[in-house]
């Protein structure tokens, strides 16, 4: 009980009057997996909570697959199959990652009706800060650009495991549920992705800091 109902009903007993403290609220569950199961039970808004909370995280992640164009198409497409089979999510991972994985098949199913695997780092353009000045936003940009630039001297396994745990802050287990490989093919993967971009990095004259 906070000071202020306590305070009133200690006068309210003083003074002999009935009181009654209020009940408790409590706030609505407005977690990933409650709006799963929202969604679950055909409730609209749970899906366009999800949709407004993730799209943006989905879109980045499908533009290190394909274009600007097509990663529009393929988030429809990812919350389109989340509207249709939230059912199936069994909750042993995060919402996130099965969002990603889902985001991911679809990248690739596409990318092999191209008939190319390549995968399009030059796509995935920085977010500008509106806090920083132009002169910090300029050297913003040109550091990422340079990332990205050694990020395409990586092979695309290799820029796949950096993205997920670093751009998309996965740990190795949920990587390797996204990617449908064993972890110890991950942790492989990551020990040469970490050692060829800080090659790459310090050839650019940026320090190892994300890696």
């Amino acid at each position: 009980m906070s000071n202020n109902a306590a305070e009133l009903e200690l006068r309210a007993v003083a003074v002999g009057w009935p009181y009654t403290a209020a009940a408790p609220t409590e706030a609505p569950d407005t977690s990933d997996a409650a709006l799963i199961r929202s969604i679950v039970a055909g409730d609209k808004g749970a899906m366009r909570t999800l949709f407004a909370r993730h799209n943006v995280r989905v879109y980045r992640f499908l533009l290190r697959f394909v274009d600007k164009s097509a990663a529009e198409d393929l988030v429809s497409e990812v919350f389109l199959d989340v509207w249709r089979q939230a059912g199936r999510f069994q909750g042993r991972s995060q919402v996130t990652t099965w969002l990603l994985a889902i985001a991911r098949n679809k990248a690739l199913s596409a990318l092999r009706c191209r008939s190319t695997e390549e995968l399009d780092d030059e796509q995935a353009a920085a977010i500008e800060d509106p806090g920083n000045n132009p002169e910090v936003t300029l050297q913003n940009r040109q550091k990422t650009e340079i990332v990205l630039k050694c990020l395409t001297g990586l092979s695309p396994a290799h820029r796949e495991v950096i993205d997920l745990v670093y751009y998309h802050e996965k740990s190795i287990d949920e990587v390797a549920e996204i990617t449908q490989v064993p972890q110890s093919t991950v942790n492989t993967r990551m020990f040469y992705a970490r050692k060829r971009l800080a090659e790459l990095m310090a050839a650019q004259g940026i320090g190892r800091a994300i890696v």
